[in-house]
């Protein structure tokens, strides 16, 4: 009976926000991921693209929500969500008209479009702040749980409960739908396959007949909504305030590069490496050990290795340490 209280407190602690964390960060990587598989770029405005694209979900909710719209038990943002998907994709495309072709048509070195993108997220940054300013915003709605932790508790017989909530389970299908639905589109369609051809050599690609700008396009469009999905996801969650997708750049970049920056399959891995390696380090473990330890060796102290202040340092430490020994990631993509 301790051994499965024990599981039931890893269940609700460290598996279940792992997976659902993991699952936002993964969505935010593979932008990332395309953008310089593709483009050949690191873009430091993603996390804000993913601000813009959940600023203009929260919006279009309110508006929904003042009609009297809504599709309880569900929160009434999956409604909204391809109105901020439209506005992303519009924007991403508009910067991309404005600041990247240039640069590209110049043939620019890659830290040249980077430092762009870093003039693109403070403007980014500037504008959710200026419409819907910097404090938290909670814009959930319907049934707030799957099941509750004293539900589970009742059915089990156990001491300790095991609560899902609504936000978790939706996270979770929509990231496998995503997911799917990415490597259908990348690997099946003759689209796919000439952002792929293009990704690994561009002369050739140019030479086979591929429209470059095509291919600049999708891109992009693939990339807001992915930031978009992922941002309002992720808002749905924890709530949304802006600065906090400024610092989820760093997990988000952490889990592209881990995985293979590059490869869709490695930012898949990398942002769930990086999601059970915060959440690990930094659980305590105190009552994990009491459930399966002798009581004479019960711990007097947290057992934390880390305060949960220090969660985006592991994302930093891990980032480190693979740039120095395996720069090409798990999965061999391209070099930093």
């Amino acid at each position: 009976m301790d051994f499965l209280n024990s599981i039931t407190l890893l269940g609700n602690f460290i598996i279940v926000p792992g997976l659902v964390y993991g699952s936002q960060l993964a969505l935010g990587a593979l932008g990332v991921t395309l953008i310089y598989g593709i483009l050949r770029f690191s873009n430091f405005a993603h996390g804000e693209t993913m601000a813009v694209g959940s600023m203009v979900t929260i919006l279009a909710t309110w508006g929904l929500q003042s009609l009297g719209v809504s599709i309880s038990p569900l929160p009434t943002a999956l409604l909204a969500l391809p109105i901020g998907i439209i506005a992303a994709i519009l924007l991403c495309l508009t910067t991309d008209k404005i600041v990247y072709r240039f640069y590209r048509r110049q043939r620019a070195a890659p830290v040249t479009l980077l430092i762009a993108s870093l003039g693109v997220m403070f403007f980014y940054s500037g504008l959710t702040r200026f419409v819907v300013g910097p404090g938290d915003i909670n814009f959930f709605d319907g049934t707030r749980f799957i099941i509750r932790a004293r539900e589970f508790k009742q059915m089990t017989g156990l001491d300790e409960g095991l609560a899902i909530k609504t936000t978790h389970g939706i996270t979770i299908i929509i990231t496998l739908i995503i997911v799917a639905a990415l490597f259908y589109f990348l690997n099946r369609t003759k689209t796919g396959k000439s952002m792929r051809a293009y990704s690994d050599n561009r002369d050739l690609a140019l030479l086979s007949g591929i429209n470059p700008d095509r291919v600049v396009l999708i891109v992009w469009i693939i990339t807001a909504i992915l930031a978009t999905i992922a941002g309002t996801l992720y808002g749905l969650d924890k709530s949304f305030k802006p600065f906090t997708f400024l610092q989820l750049l760093l997990p988000i970049f952490a889990a592209a590069i881990v995985g293979g920056i590059g490869n869709p399959l490695g930012a898949i891995t990398g942002g769930f490496v990086i999601a059970f390696s915060e959440i690990s380090i930094t659980y305590a473990y105190r009552k994990f050990l009491t459930y399966n330890l002798p009581e004479s060796w019960e711990p007097d102290g947290l057992v934390q290795l880390l305060s949960t202040d220090y969660k985006f340092a592991v994302s930093f430490v891990i980032l480190v340490v693979v740039l120095l020994v395996r720069p090409t990631g798990i999965f061999r993509g391209q070099s930093v």
